[in-house]
């Protein structure tokens, strides 16, 4: 479930510009990031060097953060690199980083820092809700090692239809540890994948949809996601986000 914004304020949300290991963005940049208001409470990660937690499917699941706040959900896909992250293009916003595995309040693997992000041509124009969906590019200072080598990831999933079981995760923005639900996936328009799933309020925005070691969609789409925190959406995966994620190999 997503905050619902004027569209035109999400088109003019959508140009993007990517300066070295900085994110900027567009003026008048709207996003699903109605974190609470106030300090932010500390965020604890490992020492610099940390004995790993075992890789599981929650280690590739995590959250967006920006400003000591997290406000999105975002999940590792494969890459050759092992530096990409997959969430919703309505989450993009300067400034951010990820936290694989986050629980509790712990980053177990530490922060993520943001460096590039690629988005589809029809959301930057309109923000098509078809389109919504975003690849980061992303590295730890001082850290070698890819984040896929210390997480695992999901493989991207395109063309796969529109009806599986399903594991959905995502962090609310009131809380500091995921929900998850297994729920059966329907379409709900020609590119619109539909799921009810019960308690994925704002803040899950970005969280992956995987069936079978695949992630076929993210919470977005129609309405941001959906209007209620009981019934959440998606883009279709197709052929538009197989294009994006060659893009993104690239890092641009």
């Amino acid at each position: 479930m997503a905050i619902t914004f004027p569209r035109t304020a999400l088109a003019a949300a959508a140009a993007l510009l990517v300066l070295g290991a900085g994110l900027v963005l567009g003026a008048g940049t709207t996003t699903d990031d109605a974190y609470a208001a106030g300090a932010p409470a500390p965020v604890t990660t490992t020492p610099a060097t940390p004995v790993a937690p075992p890789r599981s499917a929650a280690s590739a699941v995590g959250a967006l953060f920006a400003n000591g706040s997290h406000f999105c959900s975002a999940s590792v896909v494969h890459s050759g690199a092992g530096d990409l992250v997959l969430t919703a293009a309505h989450c993009v916003r300067d400034g951010m980083s990820f936290a694989p595995g986050y629980h509790d309040g712990v980053a177990p693997f530490g922060m993520w820092t943001v460096t590039s992000v690629a988005v589809a041509g029809g959301w930057t124009a309109s923000a098509d809700p078809d389109l919504d969906f975003a690849f980061l590019t992303v590295r730890q200072a001082g850290n070698p090692a890819s984040l896929e080598s210390r997480t695992g990831a999901n493989v991207l999933g395109t063309n796969r239809g529109f009806e599986h079981r399903i594991t959905l995760t995502g962090y609310p923005d009131t809380t500091d540890s995921p929900v998850v639900c297994d729920g059966n996936t329907t379409q709900a328009d020609t590119y619109q994948l539909r799921v009810a799933c019960p308690g994925f309020p704002d803040g899950t925005s970005g969280g992956p949809w995987v069936t079978g070691g695949e992630v076929i969609g993210v919470i977005g789409g129609y309405q941001l996601g959906g209007d209620s925190p009981d019934v959440s959406y998606s883009s279709y995966f197709d052929d538009d986000i197989a294009r994006l994620y060659q893009r993104s190999l690239l890092h641009f």
